[in-house]
């Protein structure tokens, strides 16, 4: 039997899931903050968010970095295959907790003055739009990886890997600038 009748979902149907859990996250956010503030979780709880975000971050580098290392060095599958299934899990919880605090507390401007604030910014906008982009590569990625096509894997991993580990180390980044101004 050939690969492609293995597939329980074809390239163009998980084309357009990738689209659409692209496009529902943003929109989420989005909406969620518009919800008066009776409907959302209590500030306190809140505030505890965003350094529990950087710690899962920290943690989603970490799982990235030891993934690379095992397929790369040690050319050991099954332990990279956990690396990057704990990498994609932690980002997921992450991106629940970043929901659900942005549902729940104001943004925070950031405070400091001069030249460190163009770097702060620079910081941002490219984690922001890098985050982006990166979650539909990252389910690419995944998905030639489990449909068996580790032709395409290895070539979409070459992009995703980096873009993904920028991410999460600047998401730490972030949270640190911004911490004395919470």
């Amino acid at each position: 039997m050939s690969t492609a009748k293995k597939q329980w979902i074809s390239d163009k149907g998980f084309f357009y899931l990738v689209l659409g859990i692209t496009a529902v996250i943003p929109i989420a956010v989005i909406i969620l903050q518009m919800l008066p503030e009776v409907m959302r979780p209590g500030i306190t709880f809140a505030k505890s968010l965003p350094k529990l975000n950087a710690i899962i971050n920290s943690l989603v580098s970490i799982a990235l970095l030891l993934g690379y290392y095992a397929i790369r060095f040690k050319k050991d599958k099954s332990t990279h295959q956990k690396y990057m299934l704990t990498a994609f899990i932690l980002s997921a919880v992450f991106l629940i907790s970043y929901v659900i605090y942005h549902l729940s507390a104001p943004p925070v401007p950031y405070c400091n003055e001069g030249s460190i604030r163009y770097v702060y910014f620079f910081i941002l906008l490219t984690h922001i739009v890098l985050a982006a982009i990166v979650l539909p590569m990252v389910l690419y990625t995944i998905y030639f990886s489990t449909s068996g096509r580790f032709d395409r894997h290895k070539k979409w991993a070459r992009w995703t890997f980096p873009i993904w580990l920028y991410v999460s180390i600047t998401g730490v980044v972030v949270y640190l600038m911004l911490a004395p101004c919470m």
